[in-house]
């Protein structure tokens, strides 16, 4: 049985389970290395009382499954698993998972980080938070532009 690569949904995830199906008894695995992005109660200076994230569906599951096509171009990886989570979520609420399994260690951690800076700038995602200022549209930021940029892409946010 073979894991879909993008899954974005409104409920929760768990870790060991979400890697034990990206193994899946792939005896050539050496290397598991994952991500996992959480709500945080500030940003920018401004206390963060909840967050929601809205997609276009199917859009945003075809670009991240082209992030990942590119992710297996890039290096020697034997797979790589995104999750993304929608709705309205919670300080300490996981808001996404990047998985990624390969022989060795290395491929792991650079194709895993370049799928996060990927999708930090373009995975077709809309933030919008609230805080006591009222809500607030939250976009990528330069620093996450450069990050991109450092594998050779340079790009406007999604």
């Amino acid at each position: 049985m073979s894991v879909a690569r993008v899954s974005i949904q409104t409920n929760d995830f768990d870790l060991s389970q979400e890697l034990a199906a990206l193994r899946a008894g792939d005896k050539r695995v050496g290397a598991v290395c994952s991500f996992i992005g959480t709500v945080r109660d500030r940003n920018d200076g401004s206390t963060v009382a909840s967050m929601e994230l809205e997609h276009y569906p199917g859009m945003t599951e075809k670009a991240i499954e082209a992030m990942i096509d590119e992710a297996h171009k890039r290096f020697d990886i034997l797979g790589a698993r995104v999750i993304h989570r929608v709705g309205l979520l919670q300080p300490l609420d996981q808001i996404m998972m990047v998985a990624v399994i390969s022989a060795h260690r290395g491929q792991s951690f650079e194709a895993c980080e370049f799928l996060m800076d990927y999708l930090k700038t373009q995975a077709p995602f809309w933030k919008k938070e609230q805080t006591p200022e009222g809500a607030r549209w939250v976009d990528a930021r330069v620093s996450d532009d450069a990050a991109l940029a450092r594998w050779g892409i340079s790009a406007p946010n999604a």
